[in-house]
């Protein structure tokens, strides 16, 4: 014996094999099997998900409007829209902040992304005030416009479709409310704004909405 070494002979060392002669420590680190690192699987949210799944109802309800509206038009033996209904400036400006807010709360939705709670808040804030801006100036049409709901086929259309339009975009600030008060009691962060994010997509769906009543109650003739 060697240095503490078992004495094997040279007959016997014949007879192992390689990893018979390792140090034990070797033999064990060789054996032992390789762990690649763990991937993390990113899935969308349900929150995300359902919001996705309850925009398509809301997208085939508006598309029963839109086909109502064209089903009259197309029976109507008057002019539609009245000659008197066209594009003028107040409608435009109004029109111009709602579509602007969409692009509000976008920014809001890329704020609380790099975790900036307090910026994400001032740009729903600012998205708020801008669809309270334009209900106002919904409300203020509806109350000068010279004909009712019960005038003709057109203002049939014209207050249904503007209306539930209008009740959508009263909904979208009541949403935005209550994301403001969760952001103030810290639900929300950079790994987690789930919320913001369904508000964002439903708000933008608003905003897509009108721009397709406008150009169907103003613009085409």
């Amino acid at each position: 014996m060697l240095g503490g070494a078992p004495d094997i002979s040279i007959r016997d060392r014949r007879r192992l094999s390689p990893a018979d002669v390792r140090p034990p420590q070797v033999s064990r680190t060789l054996a032992a099997p390789i762990q690649a690192p763990a991937r993390r699987e990113q899935r969308l949210p349900l929150l995300v998900v359902g919001i996705v799944l309850f925009l398509g109802s809301e997208l085939m309800f508006f598309a029963s409007l839109f086909g109502m509206y064209f089903t009259l038009r197309a029976r109507s033996a008057g002019l539609f829209p009245p000659p008197d209904i066209k594009v003028d400036s107040t409608r435009l400006l109004f029109t111009s902040i709602l579509v602007a807010s969409s692009g509000t709360m976008q920014m809001a939705v890329h704020r609380i992304r790099q975790g900036n709670v307090a910026s994400m808040q001032r740009w729903i804030w600012l998205t708020l005030m801008m669809g309270a801006v334009f209900l106002g100036g919904q409300a203020h049409e509806w109350l000068s416009l010279p004909f009712q709901i019960s005038t003709d086929a057109y203002g049939s259309a014209f207050y249904t479709m503007t209306g539930f339009h209008g009740l959508h975009v009263f909904a979208g600030l009541m949403v935005m409310l209550v994301v403001l008060g969760r952001a103030a009691a810290g639900a929300y962060s950079a790994e987690e704004h789930a919320g913001i994010e369904v508000a964002a997509y439903y708000w933008h769906f608003v905003d897509v909405v009108w721009i397709g009543l406008f150009s169907t109650l103003f613009i085409i003739r």
